[in-house]
């Protein structure tokens, strides 16, 4: 009697799994024979969480626990660099951009350091204390000009070299405070609520409010970003990956795709310089697609970082000659892309 009720109990749950995965693409990523990525030792237990070039050459590299890194070399090796930072308190700086010689960084809590000199001499700047949420992502626009989002979901611009901040968000409500933000190329942003139940955007500079937008399943959004179209895409907890084709009808997703099911849920995904696709998170998996993104492939570099990827960046910046590539990971471990 236990053994047939014991049987009857798992055909339910192979039953479930099975209607589950019917509506998903399930490509079971096999594993690569080569890596265009190289492995990267910072000699550092910080976690490195954003890059920012001047040039093809001279880069610095930002993350937890106060660390800053500098490169001379385009970004193969990197050293320690000391900025004017409080003594006291555990830094997480989490962004930096360059445009020229203009750059900012932006750190938590309540850190903004700016240069109008590639990097030589930075200034640390006073926010004081009527901003809303903590700093989170800082773009340079031009000479003494930058933008500041929180979050909380504000959005800040500065024309003075950080000595006044003006209020481009009007009503931060709609974000939900943010756990993830992304500026898009034409100037909006995209935002995840903090506990990951919705999404918001603001399509254009102009917008005074965010306009949220629900997730596209049960399932919380770990991340959402721009495809190079200008439509959308959503990484969900389960390891799923959806794509909008409709820049018109943001809530229209495709099926759920599930690379590979290994219990660790993906927390970036990016096109690099040739067009495929890039999937990063737990575990060391990193995967691709070169066709956009019906069949996938393992990268076989993750098995060498014992680390998890947190995010992938392939930096922008029409000084760079050759396409700079980065993925991120957990203490301290980087990839630089190699091509």
């Amino acid at each position: 009697m236990n053994r047939l009720l014991s049987n009857i109990i798992n055909l339910i749950l192979v039953l479930t799994v099975g209607v589950a995965l019917s509506s998903c693409t399930v490509s079971n990523a096999s594993m690569g024979s080569s890596s265009p990525w190289s492995l990267i030792d910072l000699d550092t237990e910080a976690n490195p969480l954003d890059i920012g070039f001047v040039d093809d050459k001279n880069g610095f590299l930002v993350g937890t626990d106060r660390l800053i890194l500098e490169t001379n070399d385009g970004g193969v090796s990197w050293k320690e660099r000391n900025l004017d930072i409080p003594n006291e308190g555990n830094f997480r700086l989490i962004s930096i951009d360059f445009k020229d010689q203009e750059g900012w960084i932006a750190g938590q809590p309540g850190l903004i350091l700016h240069t109008s000199d590639g990097g030589e001499n930075w200034t640390r700047l006073n926010l004081g204390n009527n901003l809303p949420g903590d700093p989170y992502l800082i773009t340079t626009l031009d000479k003494d000009s930058a933008e500041l989002a929180t979050t909380a979901g504000a959005i800040y611009k500065t024309i003075d070299g950080g000595t006044n901040w003006e209020a481009i968000v009007v009503d931060t409500s709609g974000s939900g405070g943010i756990r993830e933000m992304r500026r898009t190329k034409n100037g909006g942003y995209i935002s995840v609520s903090s506990l990951g139940n919705f999404f918001s955007v603001l399509r254009s500079p102009n917008q005074e409010t965010w306009e949220p937008h629900q997730r596209a399943s049960s399932k919380r959004v770990q991340s959402v970003g721009e495809q190079p179209d200008g439509n959308l895409w959503m990484l969900s907890r389960g390891a799923e990956i959806r794509f909008n084709s409709d820049s018109d009808d943001i809530d229209s997703w495709s099926k759920p795709i599930i690379p590979i099911v290994n219990g660790y849920n993906y927390q970036d995904l990016v096109w690099d310089p040739s067009d495929s696709i890039w999937a990063a998170g737990g575990n060391g998996t990193l995967l691709v697609s070169n066709d956009d993104g019906k069949t996938w492939e393992q990268d076989p570099i993750g098995d060498l970082a014992p680390t998890n990827f947190i995010r992938i960046l392939f930096v922008d910046n029409k000084n760079i000659e050759q396409p700079k590539g980065f993925v991120f990971g957990e203490r301290g471990n980087l990839l630089r892309w190699i091509g």
